[in-house]
């Protein structure tokens, strides 16, 4: 089994709807994003998944939720623009286009600073 995993980020504002304290307010962070996929063999090159189809569908991702104000987004209208909610958007996003017989997105992992993050794995 191999976890292959590529590190990106995105820059983002957002404000946290009825959150009691600053949060609340209009603020934004430089998100870091760590995309790890889950292969349980290689291909006839000695690969779990090649790195360059990991960062080109991450890429459509990143495009689509890079400098918008998130609260905006139609993916944020009914629910906080919180790290687990960007998580779970993110993992969504990606899970058709990483999933094979032989690989699969296995987690997002989105962090607000270097100091705080949040893994997800999907629906268990």
């Amino acid at each position: 089994m191999f976890d292959i995993f590529i590190e990106t980020h995105f820059s983002a504002g957002h404000h946290l709807r009825d959150y009691p304290g600053d949060c609340e307010n209009p603020h934004g962070h430089n998100w870091s994003v760590k995309v790890t996929v889950r292969a349980t063999e290689l291909d006839p090159l000695g690969m779990g998944i090649d790195f360059r189809t990991v960062k080109n569908a991450v890429k459509k991702v990143m495009d689509d939720i890079d400098h918008c104000d998130l609260n905006s987004h139609p993916a944020f209208q009914d629910r906080n623009p919180s790290s687990e909610n960007i998580s779970v958007h993110i993992f969504e996003s990606l899970q058709d286009d990483l999933h094979t017989d032989r690989y699969s997105l296995f987690s997002i992992q989105i962090g607000e600073t270097p100091h705080t993050s949040v893994i997800y794995y999907g629906k268990q």
